[in-house]
C-alpha cells in the first residue's frame, strides 16, 4: 500500500508539472509580468497598426507626442523631466510635436530648430513663454510666426544667422514631415499621449495620473524587452 500511494503520488506531481510547464508556454510571451497590473483596453491601447520603429541596438523605443499650446502637456512636463532622468537605460526616448494644422506646424519648426541648434535646454522655456507669459509664438502667417521664434531665440542667446541656418535647414523640414506622418500614421487624436515600441499607447487618463502614466510606460517597455 504504501508503495502504491508512493507510486500515485509521484505520477500526480509530474502531471501537475507537466500542467504548469504547458500553461507558462502558453501565457508567458502574452502576458509579461510587468504588465500584471494594468489592464489593456483600459490602461493603454494596443494598436490595431503597429508602426515600425528603428531604436538603437538594445533599446527600447518610448515617444511623447505633444504640442506646446496644450494645457495637459504643459502640466505634465515636470514629471516628463523627472522620469528621463531615473528611466531605465535600455529606453529611448523622443519627444514628436503632432501636427494637426498650421498653428501645430509652426510649433513643431520651433521644437525641430531647436534640436538643430542643441538647445533642447529651452524647451521648458517655450512652455513657460506660451503657458506663463501669454506668448503663443504661433501667428496667422509662416512669416510672423518665424518673427515670433527668432525674437524668442534672441532672448535666450541665440544669434540671427545661426537661427536662420537651422530654421531654413532641410534638417527641420524633414523632421516636420515625418511629425506629420506620425501624427497620421498613429491616428493621433489627443494629446500628451505616450507610443511604446510603436505598438501601445498610453495617456495620463488611462494611467490613473502622472506618475502612474510614468510607472505604466517603464512597464510596457520592460515588456517589449522581455519579448525579444
Amino acid at each position: 500500500m504504501h508503495r502504491g500511494h508512493l507510486i500515485a503520488s509521484t505520477l500526480a506531481a509530474a502531471a501537475v508539472a507537466v500542467i504548469f510547464s504547458v500553461a507558462a508556454c502558453a501565457g508567458g510571451s502574452d502576458s509579461p509580468p510587468a504588465l500584471s497590473r494594468w489592464q489593456a483596453g483600459t490602461n493603454y491601447t494596443t494598436l490595431a497598426k503597429p508602426q515600425p520603429v528603428k531604436p538603437a541596438r538594445g533599446k527600447v523605443l518610448v515617444n511623447e507626442v505633444f504640442w506646446y499650446g496644450c494645457g495637459h502637456c504643459n502640466a505634465l512636463e515636470p514629471t516628463i523631466e523627472s522620469w528621463t532622468l531615473s528611466k531605465p537605460d535600455y529606453v529611448e526616448f523622443v519627444r514628436i510635436p503632432v501636427i494637426w494644422g498650421p498653428v501645430h506646424r509652426q510649433h513643431a519648426k520651433l521644437f525641430y530648430t531647436l534640436q538643430a541648434l542643441r538647445r533642447n535646454d529651452l524647451h521648458t522655456r517655450v512652455f513657460e513663454a506660451i503657458h506663463r507669459d501669454g506668448n503663443f509664438l504661433a501667428a496667422q502667417t509662416d512669416e510672423e510666426a518665424r518673427a515670433l521664434h527668432l525674437a524668442f531665440l534672441r532672448q535666450h542667446g541665440v544669434a540671427e544667422q545661426a537661427f536662420n541656418a537651422a530654421y531654413d535647414s532641410p534638417e527641420v523640414a524633414n523632421n516636420v514631415e515625418l511629425a506629420a506622418a506620425a501624427t497620421r500614421d498613429y491616428e493621433v487624436t489627443g494629446v500628451p499621449v505616450m507610443i511604446v515600441g510603436g505598438k501601445y499607447t498610453a495617456s495620463v487618463s488611462q494611467a490613473g495620473g502622472n506618475a502612474e502614466l510614468f510607472s505604466l510606460v517603464n512597464d510596457l517597455a520592460a515588456s517589449e524587452r522581455q519579448r525579444r
